[in-house]
């Protein structure tokens, strides 16, 4: 730095200063006096060639080939800065306007090209941390804590509390491991406090997610009395929380306000809702003033919709009439702070804001704004119907007064539904004709209006079986709106009540096709389908109807009773069990069960099913008449005696439960109650044959003295019987002749009309396994009583037929439910009022 020239500081620093300096380096004329110029011209020096490049990136490689001046002292300018090629340090760099950086001639002669220095390779590895220090080791442990802490978020947000609850204690171990290490280190001055409260914090969740109050409370307390956590006050609203799931609304109440106090006004929302929450826990404490006073409150500062709707529940709690019309009308002004629908309508050709609206019709915000303004229509309709009744002197008139509200409302739309729902009341007091009459005001309304108002009169006169009525109001409901599910089952409905189940099928497939979740017009098919002989295509409906309702009992119980059809009982007893762990209490399918399994030839499951039958409904006379027959098959004839007195205690008119009775006891040996018992069922039925027969035989071989009166009753009964006989069957010879006389001709129109009808009748009855035309009949076999010229315990297989006899008909056949009989309206499931008209 000697040979360097600086400029002095005082001095003002001239950017164009030396342009116009001489440097004598450059003058020609002192060549001749340069004596290392002359040395170099005399002797081979200035013809070598430059070295090669040694040191890349400067000019020529090696030692720059400067002039005689240059390799002795430098010549410095008038300001005193050095020359480009000055000595520094013994080396001199080559002058930059005499050659470019990076570039040289030789690269010929062997020098490679390199200004970025690559030719040396890979940089060196870099030096691995040393995790042996005291310092790495805290930071490694305090990653494994972070990473812990949210594990345990991530587990219980897939709903794995357990896994979450662990994690969070793995996390509060080792965490005090690391306040222990810092300790030891000498650092505790540097400990973490956010990250002992995060552990903290997420322990005391997971403990009161895992309904572990106790030690959740006590975790929120160390961090509640620690005075390093700031704003840790705040967690006493979790203690609150926690509190009032335990029902200990006092300390609830005391939690809030405590966190009421250390939160300021800045945070007004969180104070509104903490407010709300003392609201809550005064309803449930029965304080309904001091939850007003909080409700009032918050109505005046921040109204919203949950909160109106609480402080109305109080008006009514307390009887105030006048105040229930004031806070409804506050209910129905707080402000949704949504967008219009209109906005998501395209009102004109731009395709490009045709795209922006078609792609947030349906975003998270729309879907958002959706749900918040039904949920403030739900309570708005909720609150009505609660406070109709009670402000005004009728329930009509106060109907009436929330209509004209809502009518002056932002809600106009909910004014319909509100007459609606006034109709619904009169059905529920049985009042139909003033339910017709508030329906019947919508048919010169819009479309949708008159659409669900025709839509429920439908149904009101299918239940009625005013079927002519029902038909013409499912046509105006189609009329009004073509595309309403609940209108086309309806009109499916009544063709299905006339037969016409063709026609019946194609109303329920257009109520699918617009409305694929249609439940009831899939049920209503697949029962179609059944009364057309079409099982499998019954069966696909059933089976997606399954897939849609889960644990439906009637759909299970058609299931099991379409594979019993389709000679399948191992799928209708696989149907039938799952059908059981619905609903466990049901005899009727524990009765079919017990059916099957006896079909299938296994005796001890049918009477265990036949049994629990008989325990949950003991008066199943299929049922108790199974029991009997099992207990004589298996020569317990003792034990079939209490079954039987069942069966005439519920039948007290058929005698052949009785005999059945007194031929248990004389099979069991018992010969003297046998005789008191056939005495009696005499004394009840005295021209009943099969007792006096008995009768005759046990006085025969008991020789006792009445045997002679009841044999000469015995010929007398026999013979009347004989005389009754041959009267019956000479007036069928005489019925049947006149038949032939009156049918000579042709046969008529109206037989002609009628014949496939009957034949369609005797098709499905060939159809339906082990169900004749006038209903299912249940046949059990039994040993009946011996003849008069058989021994004591010989006996003969017979059936004994206990027939069950639809009343409506062989078209009207029903499959019996799962849960109970059915009725004509769950037949067909009828939809009362679409899902939009229907509020909870």
């Amino acid at each position: 730095m000697e040979n360097v020239h600086l400029v002095p500081e005082e001095e003002e620093d001239d950017l164009y200063t030396g342009y116009n300096d001489y440097n004598p380096t450059f003058d020609s004329e002192d060549l001749h006096n340069d004596v290392g110029f002359q040395q170099a011209v005399r002797t081979s020096h200035g013809r070598r060639p430059p070295m090669t490049a040694k040191y890349p990136g400067t000019a020529i490689g090696g030692r720059p080939i400067g002039t005689a001046y240059g390799s002795r002292i430098p010549v410095g300018t008038a300001m005193g800065r050095p020359m480009t090629g000055a000595v520094q340090d013994g080396a001199a760099r080559p002058m930059t306007a005499v050659r470019a950086a990076g570039y040289s001639s030789s690269i010929a002669r062997g020098s490679v090209f390199d200004p970025l220095g690559q030719a040396k390779g890979p940089a060196p590895p870099l030096e691995k941390q040393n995790e042996d220090t005291p310092e790495e080791k805290i930071k490694i442990l305090e990653k494994k804590v972070n990473d812990l802490i949210e594990e345990s978020c991530l587990a219980h947000a897939r709903g794995d509390l357990q896994l979450s609850l662990e994690k969070a204690k793995e996390a509060g171990r080792k965490e005090r491991a690391l306040v222990r290490q810092r300790e030891q280190t000498g650092t505790a001055d540097h400990i973490n406090l956010d990250l002992t409260y995060s552990v903290l914090f997420n322990l005391a969740n997971q403990y009161a997610n895992n309904d572990m109050y106790t030690e959740a409370l006590n975790t929120y307390q160390v961090i509640v009395k620690n005075k390093m956590f700031n704003n840790a006050g705040r967690l006493k609203v979790n203690m609150a929380n926690i509190y009032f799931k335990q029902k200990n609304y006092t300390k609830a109440i005391k939690f809030y306000r405590m966190a009421l106090d250390q939160i300021s006004n800045a945070h007004n929302a969180m104070r509104i809702k903490i407010m709300q929450n003392i609201g809550v826990v005064f309803i449930h404490m029965g304080q309904y003033s001091d939850a007003i006073t909080s409700f009032e409150y918050i109505m005046s500062e921040s109204p919203n919709i949950k909160t109106g709707f609480n402080l109305i529940l109080c008006y009514y709690a307390i009887g105030d009439r006048e105040r229930m019309k004031r806070a409804f009308q506050k209910l129905i002004c707080v402000p949704l702070d949504i967008d219009d629908e209109d906005k998501y309508i395209p009102a004109n050709d731009d395709s490009h804001a045709n795209m922006v609206i078609e792609a947030i019709k349906n975003d998270k915000l729309h879907q958002m704004e959706r749900e918040r303004k039904a949920l403030a229509e739900k309570y708005i309709m909720t609150s009505a119907k609660l406070i109709a009744p009670a402000i005004e002197s009728s329930f009509a008139a106060g109907f009436d007064w929330c209509v004209d509200m809502v009518k002056g409302s932002q809600y106009v739309e909910l004014a319909n539904d509100l007459e609606i729902n006034k109709a619904i009341t009169y059905l529920r007091q049985r009042d139909f004709k003033q339910a017709v009459e508030t329906l019947k005001m919508f048919e010169k309304k819009d479309s949708r209006v008159k659409s669900a108002a025709a839509t429920n009169l439908s149904f009101l006169y299918f239940l009625e079986k005013d079927y002519d009525q029902a038909d013409r109001y499912a046509e105006l409901a189609m009329s009004a709106d073509r595309y309403n599910p609940a209108a086309l089952i309806n009109k499916g409905n009544t063709v299905f009540v006339k037969e016409d189940y063709e026609k019946a099928a194609e109303f329920y497939k257009e109520a699918l096709r617009n409305d694929s979740s249609c439940t009831e017009a899939l049920y209503n098919l697949g029962l179609t389908y059944k009364r057309l002989g079409r099982l499998e295509e019954a069966l696909d409906c059933f089976l997606k109807l399954h897939a849609i309702l889960r644990n439906s009992a009637q759909v299970m119980y058609q299931l099991a009773n379409l594979y019993e059809m389709l000679e399948d009982p191992h799928q209708a007893i696989e149907w039938l069990m799952q059908l059981t762990s619905v609903t466990p209490t049901d005899a009727q399918v524990l009765a079919k069960l017990g059916d099957l399994y006896d079909n299938e030839g296994d005796k001890s499951q049918a009477f265990q099913y036949y049994y629990e039958s008989y325990r949950y409904f003991p008066s199943n006379i299929s049922v108790i008449e199974w029991l009997g027959a099992y207990y004589i098959d298996t020569q317990f004839c003792e034990k079939a005696i209490q079954y039987f007195e069942r069966a005439t205690l519920i039948q007290p008119t058929q005698v052949k439960w009785q005999l059945m009775v007194a031929s248990c006891y004389r099979r069991s040996g018992n010969y003297q109650k046998a005789l008191e018992t056939y005495k009696d069922i005499h004394r009840k039925f005295p021209e009943n044959v099969e007792c006096l027969r008995f009768l005759v035989r046990l006085c025969t071989d008991m020789g006792l003295k009445e045997v002679q009166d009841y044999a000469t009753k015995l010929k007398k009964v026999e013979k009347m019987k004989e005389i009754r006989e041959q009267r019956v069957r000479s007036g069928r010879e005489s019925s049947a002749r006149g038949r032939r006389e009156g049918s000579a001709g042709s046969v008529s129109r109206s037989e002609a009309k009628y014949s496939p009808v009957l034949q369609q009748g005797r098709d499905s009855g060939q159809s339906n396994h082990g169900t004749s035309a006038k209903g299912e009949r249940l046949s059990v076999k039994l040993k009946t009583l011996p003849g008069s010229n058989e021994p004591y315990e010989a006996s003969t297989q017979q059936e004994i037929d206990a027939s069950y006899v639809d009343p409506l008909g062989p078209q009207m056949q029903r499959p019996k439910t799962a849960v109970r009989k059915r009725t004509e309206e769950d037949e067909f499931a009828d939809e009362e009022l679409g899902d939009d008209l229907l509020p909870e």
